[in-house]
């Protein structure tokens, strides 16, 4: 039969476990909200910057500057 402080610090570690695990979830879970958020920042930018820039005229390069 296993010793009784033996089984409380096994029951203890697993515990301990189970919390760290479940933040750690937590954690995973809020930084993929905030990249999810982050993307459609950047498509909703890319979009703007898109809508910013001049056409080019026929499809032909801008001149070079001097």
């Amino acid at each position: 039969m296993a010793d009784p402080t033996r089984l409380d610090a096994l029951e203890i570690h697993a515990a301990h476990q189970e919390h760290v695990i479940a933040e750690l979830h937590d954690a995973l879970q809020a930084q993929w909200r905030r990249i999810e958020a982050l993307e459609r920042q950047v498509l909703r930018l890319r979009d703007e910057m898109q809508q910013m820039a001049p056409p080019a005229p026929g499809g032909e390069p801008p001149p070079p500057h001097y």
